[in-house]
C-alpha cells in the first residue's frame, strides 16, 4: 500500500516562511519519504471544519503548478474538483496543461460538488444535485473526448455545446491524465467510475463500509464490461492518529484495510506546515506499509 498525502491547510506555517516556501518544502520532503501522490482542496472558500472561509485557501490548479515546477516525481492532482467550477473544455485544458507541465504526472480529480456556501459566496451557479450528476457525465465525456486526437468536436449535450474539442498540445500521460472520481454514491458515483474513471477515491468509516463500496463499484463493473481491477483504489484516512503522529495507532487502524486491493491511503493532516509533519511522520509509514497487500 502506498501513501499520498493531501495538503487541506495553507494557514501561516508559524515560522515567518512565505505559503510558498512552505509548499516548495512540503513537496521536496514527499518526494524525499517516497510519497507517490499529493493533492490538494479545490475550494472557492476553506471548509467550516477547518477554519471556515475566513481561514486561507488557495486556488487549486495554481498551487498544483507551483508544486510541479517544485517536485519531479510524485503524481498531483485536486482531490476533488467540483464540477460546478469551471466548464469542462476549459478544466481539461487546465488539467492538459498541468499534465504537460509536470511530464505526466497529472490527475484530474473530479466530483458532483456540494459546498453550496462558496458557490452562492462567489456568484457560481449551484443546481441541484440531480443536474450537477449530469453536468459531471458530460464533463467525463468531453475530457475524453478533448483528449482523443481523432475527434476533435464538435460535442452536444443536454448542457454544454461545444463547437470544437481542439486541446494542444496533446497530455503527456498516455492515453490521457488519469481520471480520478472521488465520492462512494453508490447509484450514480460508483456507476461513473465503472464507466470512465482510472481510479476513485473514498473516505469510508470502516473496513467494513470500504469493501461494501468495492463490492458495489464491482457489480457497476460487471454490468458495463469493465475490468475492475484496471481501476485503482483509493482512500481518505479520516481517522486523527496520523495528525496526532501517532504512528503505531495509524498502523492498527490500517491493517483491515489493507487486503481490500487499495493502492494507496490519502493522509490529510490538519496542520499548517505540512513539510515538517511528512518528514516525522510520513516518511515511516511510507516505509511500514510498503509491505501491506
Amino acid at each position: 500500500m502506498r501513501v499520498g498525502v493531501h495538503i487541506n491547510r495553507f494557514d501561516d506555517p508559524g515560522d515567518g516562511s512565505a505559503p510558498g516556501t512552505e509548499l516548495a518544502a512540503a513537496g521536496e520532503a514527499a518526494e524525499a519519504a517516497g510519497v507517490s501522490w499529493l493533492s490538494v482542496m479545490d475550494h472557492y472558500f476553506q471548509m467550516e471544519f477547518n477554519g471556515g472561509a475566513e481561514a486561507p485557501m488557495l486556488e487549486a490548479y495554481t498551487t498544483l503548478g507551483f508544486l510541479a515546477a517544485r517536485t519531479s516525481t510524485v503524481r498531483l492532482g485536486a482531490l476533488v474538483t467540483g464540477v460546478t467550477y469551471r466548464r469542462p473544455g476549459l478544466l481539461a485544458k487546465i488539467a492538459t496543461t498541468l499534465d504537460v507541465l509536470s511530464g505526466g504526472r497529472a490527475t484530474l480529480g473530479v466530483g458532483a460538488a456540494w459546498y453550496d456556501r462558496e458557490h452562492h459566496g462567489l456568484g457560481v451557479p449551484y443546481p441541484p444535485l440531480a443536474e450537477r450528476f449530469e453536468r459531471l457525465e458530460e464533463t467525463l465525456r468531453i475530457c475524453l473526448q478533448m483528449w482523443d486526437p481523432r475527434d476533435n468536436g464538435p460535442f452536444e449535450g443536454r448542457h454544454y455545446r461545444l463547437a470544437e474539442t481542439l486541446c494542444v498540445p496533446a497530455p503527456v500521460s498516455e492515453p490521457h491524465p488519469e481520471i480520478m472520481i472521488g465520492g462512494g454514491g453508490e447509484k450514480k458515483t460508483l456507476r461513473l467510475v465503472a464507466r470512465y474513471a482510472d481510479a476513485c477515491n473514498l473516505i469510508p468509516a470502516s473496513p467494513e463500509e470500504l469493501r461494501h463500496k468495492l463490492d458495489v463499484l464491482r457489480g457497476h463493473c460487471d454490468a458495463v464490461g469493465r475490468d475492475y481491477d484496471t481501476i485503482r483504489k483509493t482512500f481518505v484516512y479520516t481517522g486523527e492518529h496520523a495528525t496526532a503522529g501517532d504512528l503505531d495507532a495509524f498502523l492498527r487502524d490500517i491493517e483491515g484495510y489493507a487486503e481490500l486491493g487499495i493502492d494507496t491511503v490519502v493522509l490529510g493532516p490538519r496542520l499548517g506546515a505540512t513539510s515538517r509533519w511528512i518528514e516525522r511522520f510520513a516518511a515511516p509509514a511510507v516505509e511500514r506499509l510498503a509491505g501491506l497487500d
